[in-house]
C-alpha cells in the first residue's frame, strides 16, 4: 500500500495532480527567487527571438519541478516535451526526441541523473552546439552523421544532483536547488487547489493541512484530494480545521506529517536502541527495509525536521525527537 505522506507521484494521482498544475508565472506559488530569475532570462530571451539558456533543477520530490518546466514552456509559447532518464535507454531514443522538436522547444528529463554513458554523451554536442551525431551501421562500415538540430531549451531534473557527472552539469547554464515551502505557501497553493476542485476550504483548515504536508506541494495537494472525500461523507463538505485533524488522524498522519512508518523508525530506535547511535544496516534489518530507502525515503524528513541526525558512528535520536515521543506516550 502506497504511504499518504510519500512525496513520489501516485499512479492514481496524475491527473488530479496534473489538473492543479498552475500554467503562468502569476499562478505559480513559492520559490520566488528562482521564479524572479526565470522571469528575466525569459523576458530577455523573448526579446532575443532565442530560447532559455539550458537549466538544472534539484532537490526533493514533489517541489514542482515538472511544472515549473511547464510554467516556463507556456511563458516561452513554446512547446514542452517531457521524458525521463530511466525510459531513456538508447541512444536513438534520444535522437528521436532531440530530432522532433521544433526551435525554441523545450525538452524536460526527469531524473536526468539515471541517463547512462551512452545516451548521456549524445547530449553533450546537443547542449553545447547544436548537433547530433549518429553512427549508422557497425564495424568498418560505420559512418558518422551530424545532424543540426533547431536552438532548444534542456531542462533537467533530479533528486540526486551529486550523481551528475561533471561534464553535463557544466553544461547547464542555469542550476537551481528548489527549496521546501514554507506553511503560507502552501496555504496559498492548497486554497488554489480549492478554488480549482470547486471544494470549500477555509484558512484554518488549510493551515492545519499545511502543517503536516512536510513542506511540498505533492503532499498537500494529495492531502486536500482526500480530506474532500472525507469532508463529503463524515461532515457537510466544508473542509475545516477539525476536519483536516480527523481525516488525517484516520489516515495515520500527525500534527508534523509523521505516518506509522516514520513513527516506527524513532520508536525502534529509542526501545531497542536507547536512541542510538544505529548503523543504517542494523536500522535495515531491524525495520525490514532495504538501506536505500530508508536513507532516500524514510530519513531526510525526519533530518529535516531535527528528529534524527547522521553520525559518524550511525543513527541518533535528537532530544527534539525523544521530546516528541516521550509527549506521544
Amino acid at each position: 500500500m502506497d504511504r499518504v505522506v510519500t512525496d513520489k507521484e501516485l499512479g492514481n494521482e496524475v491527473e488530479t495532480q496534473r489538473t492543479l498544475r498552475p500554467k503562468k508565472f502569476d499562478e505559480y506559488i513559492g520559490q520566488s527567487t528562482l521564479k524572479e530569475k526565470m522571469k528575466i532570462f525569459i523576458e530577455a530571451a523573448k526579446r532575443r527571438g532565442g530560447c532559455v539558456d539550458h537549466i538544472l533543477l534539484y532537490g526533493p520530490p514533489g517541489l514542482g519541478k515538472t511544472t515549473l518546466a511547464g510554467v516556463i514552456a507556456n511563458e516561452m509559447g513554446v512547446n514542452l516535451k517531457i521524458t525521463s532518464g530511466p525510459v531513456l535507454d538508447k541512444a536513438g531514443d534520444l535522437a528521436a526526441i532531440l530530432t522532433s522538436l521544433e526551435e525554441n522547444d523545450i525538452l524536460f528529463i526527469d531524473e536526468i541523473h539515471r541517463l547512462n554513458t551512452s545516451v548521456e554523451e549524445i547530449l553533450y554536442p546537443a547542449m553545447e552546439d547544436g548537433e547530433l551525431d549518429i553512427i549508422i551501421g557497425k564495424g568498418p562500415s560505420a559512418k558518422s552523421i551530424r545532424i543540426e538540430l533547431p536552438p532548444f531549451t534542456l531542462i533537467g531534473a533530479t533528486t540526486r544532483a551529486g550523481l551528475l557527472s561533471s561534464p553535463l552539469r557544466d553544461r547547464f547554464g542555469v542550476t537551481h536547488r528548489m527549496e521546501y515551502y514554507s506553511n503560507e505557501d502552501l496555504v496559498n497553493i492548497l486554497m488554489r487547489g480549492a478554488s480549482v476542485l470547486q471544494v470549500e476550504l477555509n484558512r484554518e483548515g488549510a493551515l492545519e493541512i499545511a502543517m503536516r504536508s512536510r513542506g511540498t506541494p505533492r503532499i498537500a495537494n494529495r492531502f486536500l484530494k482526500r480530506i474532500r472525500d472525507y469532508a463529503e461523507i463524515k461532515g457537510n463538505g466544508i473542509i475545516t480545521k477539525s476536519i483536516v485533524m480527523d481525516s488525517l488522524r484516520l489516515l495515520g498522519v500527525d500534527e508534523n506529517g509523521l505516518d506509522e512508518l516514520d513513527r516506527g523508525i524513532i520508536v525502534s530506535m529509542l526501545e531497542n536502541y536507547n536512541g542510538g547511535p544505529v548503523g543504517i544496516e542494523t536500522l535495515s534489518l531491524l525495520l525490514g527495509e532495504d538501506r536505500r530507502t530508508i536513507e532516500e525515503v524514510y530519513e531526510p524528513y525526519l533530518v529535516q525536521i531535527g528528529y534524527i541526525k547522521r553520525t559518524p558512528r550511525g543513527r541518533v535520536v535528537t532530544e527534539k525527537g525523544r521530546e516528541h515521543f516521550k509527549i506521544k506516550e
